[in-house]
């Protein structure tokens, strides 16, 4: 929508700088098309009476019609060039975009390929022992401390970048982020998990990172990147119904550069 307002204002300003305000030094104006300065004359098209007349010099403001007309066109030269920049940011949109697959999930660019991330496994672990997550299916809210795990110390998806950019289509519309993860004994946390004795409220504690998010398409596909350089470690993009306990969760590592 900006873009078609700047274009049809650049159209409009273009229309009406095709007239030039030829001044007069008793402070009037005649409106003209072109003109153009010969000897002790000035010869101009009138817009009036669409013809070409002149006048003698001496009548003519000719600096004042000079500035105004450069003013005009300054102002036509930055409008196309905002129109320009416009069309080469949606361009470029429309490539990145294009790079993306439809299919849910989390994506990274690596050396301008798009590199797709498995989801992992991730299993509830309380005093009942641990439970593999379906994706996107509540836990059984038995009351109690549990924490959602994965299996390893380490994630095999390894990236170099502090500040890697990641694509997740959603196939629904549900909370999305990114978290770090916290290895411990053969594992690594997700998120503490309590579940409240008597509501059954489900309290997620998971550590999160912030991060910018950028809407691509009206089918769900988004961009995210963290606001700070990521340190060292584990991490996870994640999708979520806030209270559930249903997180979905594709893991990374950043390994020191």
């Amino acid at each position: 929508m900006r873009r078609a307002i700047i274009a049809l204002f650049v159209l409009t300003l273009g229309a009406f700088a095709a007239n030039i305000k030829l001044y007069l030094k008793d402070g009037g104006f005649h409106l003209v098309r072109d003109y153009k300065v010969e000897a002790d004359r000035v010869r101009y098209y009138s817009v009036e009476r669409s013809e070409w007349e002149e006048m003698p010099l001496d009548l003519v403001d000719v600096k004042r019609t000079e500035a105004e007309l450069a003013e005009h066109q300054a102002e036509r030269a930055e409008e196309n060039k905002a129109v320009a920049e416009e069309e080469k940011v949606v361009r470029e949109a429309r490539a990145e975009i294009a790079k993306v697959p439809r299919d849910p999930g989390v994506y990274y660019m690596d050396g301008g390929n798009v590199t797709p991330i498995p989801v992992a496994e991730s299993k509830v672990h309380n005093h009942k022992g641990r439970t593999v997550l379906q994706v996107l299916s509540p836990i059984p809210a038995v009351p109690g401390k549990a924490t959602l795990e994965l299996d390893g110390t380490h994630s095999q998806n390894v990236l170099t970048n502090p500040e890697q950019e990641f694509y997740i289509q959603l196939s629904a519309e549900e909370r999305f982020g990114m978290v770090k993860l916290t290895p411990e004994k053969g594992v690594r946390i997700v998120e503490k998990i309590t579940v409240v004795q008597v509501t059954k409220e489900v309290i997620e504690e998971p550590i999160e990172v912030q991060v910018f998010r950028k809407q691509m398409t009206q089918d769900g596909l988004y961009k995210l990147w963290p606001m700070k350089p990521m340190e060292p470690g584990e991490y996870a993009v994640v999708e979520y119904t806030s209270g559930k306990a249903n997180m979905q969760v594709w893991d990374f590592a950043i390994a020191p550069r």
